[in-house]
């Protein structure tokens, strides 16, 4: 009898119904429960996020949907709130256990997909549900991580809109769209482009190009105002490393010497002061000479 996920995620009965695994030997050191009648490999513990939602499903008997936040990051975007449960859709009620929400939401069959050997909600459908959250801030950060990964237009969002014009939170819908770009390559970008345009500062472009002739390429920037060639770009891990230290100080060199004023934030800007930020870029903007878009 072939049980789902033995040996490394399981049901427990199943197993021990299969005369796989003997419940002594099941309680011994070789597994962990890590939801109820759900199993893990003790190699595996800690469970990554993937190893989590492969757990819920277990849990589930195979019959949930991942979904909201965990569909988001097992489909490659980035952007759960730290601590953020396993979303799981179940066409039951059922109790969750710690670290899982359980929903009952109405899914059509077009809206579910398979990632890893999990049943997982589509990045469309993924982003809408985190679209109607109650966070608008942290609804443009999913969509426009899962529209920037898997390439679609944030205003297709508007036909589940009208499909499901009962949903909770389904009216915010058109805001938090009004707000998204796809081009945003990480949620603290969008945070950051977020943060600017609340102030009442002018929405900057998002990944904007500026031509270097001299060696024939183009240099992308986070965010910019191209006519009075002021730019913004976050700082992030990923620019920290020796390499990329260097790199970036001769990226940020040939933007000065083009006439760009460069202005750089990192995560402890973000969460300290945003004040300042939009001080500084509110500043840029009333003092830079007007020049044509390069």
């Amino acid at each position: 009898m072939d049980v789902p996920g033995w040996p490394l995620i399981f049901r427990g009965s199943a197993a021990v119904g299969a005369g796989l695994v003997t419940a002594r030997r099941l309680q011994g050191p070789a597994f962990v429960r890590v939801l109820p009648d759900t199993w893990a490999a003790r190699h595996l513990v800690p469970l990554g996020h993937a190893d989590r939602c492969r757990a819920v499903f277990r849990w589930s008997g195979g019959r949930g949907v991942i979904a909201g936040w965990a569909a988001a990051e097992l489909s490659g975007a980035p952007c759960a709130p730290a601590g953020a449960p396993v979303d799981v859709v179940l066409p039951v009620r059922a109790r969750a256990p710690a670290g899982v929400r359980v929903r009952r939401d109405r899914l059509h069959p077009g809206e579910i997909g398979w990632c890893d050997g999990v049943r997982v909600t589509t990045p469309l459908r993924t982003a809408f549900d985190l679209a109607r959250g109650r966070d608008e801030t942290a609804a443009v950060v999913a969509v426009d991580a899962l529209a920037f990964r898997h390439g679609f237009a944030p205003d297709l969002l508007l036909n589940f809109a009208v499909r499901y014009r009962g949903l909770r939170g389904v009216a915010g819908v058109p805001g938090v769209l009004g707000l998204a770009d796809r081009r945003a390559m990480s949620p603290p970008e969008t945070r950051l482009r977020l943060l600017l345009v609340r102030a009442g500062l002018p929405r900057p472009e998002v990944q904007h190009p500026v031509l270097d002739d001299a060696r024939r390429r183009a240099v992308w920037l986070d965010l910019a105002y191209p006519a009075p060639r002021v730019g913004i770009e976050y700082e992030g891990a990923d620019h920290t490393g020796p390499d990329r230290v260097l790199r970036d100080a001769t990226r940020v060199t040939r933007l000065v010497d083009a006439g760009w004023r460069i202005y750089r934030y990192t995560r402890f800007d973000l969460r300290d002061e945003p004040g300042r930020i939009v001080a500084e870029i509110g500043r840029a903007l009333d003092h830079a000479p007007t020049s044509g878009t390069p």
